[in-house]
């Protein structure tokens, strides 16, 4: 620690400036401010703060109007996409009605094939005094009628389901696309081009 009685060097203090005046050079020595086009840095500062100001007023408004856009096209999406998850529930709902149909229908057709084994042993059982060409048949009778029945019920099922498919894209399409839907999207797709 220092001796508070010793005076400190003066680590700072230099003559030059003294030095200078003295040789000759005149009064006293003055410093240039730094200047760009004709303003001084505190002018460049306010015209800095100055248009800060002008884009946050103006810049706003613009701002304001892209986010209204923007939300309007979010919220035109939702809605389609809303549109689109009832649809495929509707689809969903319809592909298991069908598919119940078809169980169903199987079920039909594995009783009346169990239905035509237990008649065709009747048959059997009943004709067996008589010759064995009047089984055979009667056995091919039998499988005809039950495939005949099969392919009767698959047939109408498939007709009924592309008939229900049908009026139900039908039905969707008239309701969400009319002429209006067709100009709209005619100048929707060119205004984008």
């Amino acid at each position: 620690m220092a001796n508070p009685e010793t005076p400190l060097p003066q680590v700072f203090e230099t003559e030059a400036a003294q030095t200078f005046v003295e040789e000759g050079h005149g009064g006293t020595v003055e410093h240039a401010e730094p200047e760009l086009l004709g303003l001084v840095p505190f002018q460049w500062v306010s015209l800095a703060m100055l248009v800060l100001i002008l884009i946050a007023i103006f810049g706003a408004k613009v701002h304001k109007t892209i986010a209204g856009g923007l939300d309007a096209k979010i919220a035109t999406i939702r809605e389609q996409l809303d549109e689109a998850r009832k649809l495929r529930e509707e689809a969903e709902a319809l592909r298991a009605e069908y598919a119940a149909k078809i169980a169903n229908a199987e079920k039909d057709a594995a009783s009346m094939i169990e239905n035509a084994q237990v008649e065709a042993d009747s048959i059997i059982a009943k004709a067996e005094s008589d010759t064995a060409a009047m089984i055979a048949r009667r056995e091919k009778m039998a499988g005809e009628k039950i495939a005949a029945a099969e392919r009767l019920a698959i047939d109408h099922l498939r007709a009924r389901a592309a008939d229900a498919s049908t009026a139900a894209a039908a039905a969707l399409i008239a309701e969400k696309h009319d002429a209006a839907a067709d100009a709209a999207l005619a100048d929707k797709v060119i205004s984008e081009l």
